[in-house]
């Protein structure tokens, strides 16, 4: 089979419906939300239609600061008025959003879902394939907010019951579900707890355990049994950690996900192989031109966190060509 044939494959497994509508930040250098998540998303065969929720010169991680614009929920409401009175909402097949600053736009970006779904339209609504909804809830991470606390209520009891996907890091799991997570029976606990809220599929994004060396990735699908109960599906990744802060990696491990479990919806144990062993090769990739960089030299301020921008156009073979067999998941239930 040829490149061109293999492409052809992937665009027919992902189907028509394969426009993604992404509602995330913007920077103008870097590698973050929406400029972390489109990329690797056209590159797996998807048409990607892009909000930029705010528009910033560069990640907030900067030693200088940063400036630029936030949308507010009365311009994300207009935006969507234009596309749908063109009709150009009809053959979106997905929702993919990142950072949310402010519970108005949080709320404004649950209006564009229930936009997609047409459910101001009952008839419309039951005729149109369901619009599936991938939620990274950024709320912070390694034990500090991103984002206001108060943002915390309005996705347990308003986003994550219309979510179909949600990916958490370890942080904003336990922020989620009021569970510490310590090892990992806390983890299968707490994904039945998220499962509960609504999300058929849960991607726990990065967990570290006192009594491991690695860095622990779990996917946990619920599915419903013919009987009327329900089954949860687990699987386990283990992969080396790689020193350093990099920025950005949730962004594109949301977009990767959305993406093969799209090709994939059956396998979700190969999905997790691509999606961990992708992350990995661009992590690793995007430090070692880091070293680089610094090889001979001080790096210091700007210049060394420029340095750890992840280096994803470098990166394009792997995320084309996702090693499989790299690491094997392994099933936990």
């Amino acid at each position: 089979m040829t490149m061109n044939d293999k492409q052809s494959t992937r665009v027919t497994e992902v189907g028509t419906r394969s426009r993604v509508l992404s509602i995330q930040s913007h920077v103008v250098h870097g590698y973050v939300g929406n400029k972390a998540a489109v990329f690797p998303l056209q590159l797996l065969g998807f048409d990607v239609d892009i909000i930029n929720s705010v528009q910033f010169s560069n990640h907030t991680g900067h030693p200088h600061g940063w400036d630029g614009d936030v949308l507010d929920g009365d311009q994300l409401a207009s935006l969507l008025s234009g596309l749908r009175r063109n009709s150009l909402l009809d053959n979106v097949g997905h929702l993919l959003t990142g950072y949310i600053g402010s519970a108005s736009f949080l709320r404004a970006v649950l209006d564009v879902l229930r936009m997609c779904r047409r459910e101001d339209d009952e008839q419309e609504c039951r005729r149109r394939q369901h619009v599936r909804y991938v939620c990274d809830p950024v709320l912070g991470d390694n034990g500090k907010f991103y984002v206001s606390s108060d943002l915390v209520p309005i996705y347990k009891n308003e986003v994550l019951p219309l979510a179909d996907v949600v990916t958490p890091n370890q942080f904003e799991l336990e922020q989620l579900t009021g569970l510490s997570i310590g090892n990992l029976n806390d983890v299968k606990v707490a994904c039945a707890a998220l499962h509960d809220l609504g999300p058929g599929l849960v991607l726990v994004t990065s967990l570290t355990f006192a009594d491991c060396e690695s860095l622990t990735v779990i996917a946990s699908r619920r599915k419903r049994r013919s009987d009327g109960t329900d089954e949860d599906e687990m699987w386990r990744i283990d992969t080396p950690i790689i020193e350093g802060h990099f920025t950005g990696t949730g962004d594109v491990c949301a977009a990767l996900l959305l993406a093969w479990t799209a090709i994939h919806p059956h396998d979700l144990s190969l999905a997790l192989e691509k999606v961990t062993g992708t992350m990995h090769l661009i992590i690793r990739r995007t430090a070692e031109l880091s070293q680089h960089c610094a090889a001979g030299d001080v790096l210091s301020g700007s210049n060394a966190v420029a340095s750890r921008e992840l280096k994803l156009i470098q990166s394009k073979e792997f995320i084309e060509h996702p090693p499989a067999d790299m690491f094997k998941a392994k099933r936990l239930s």
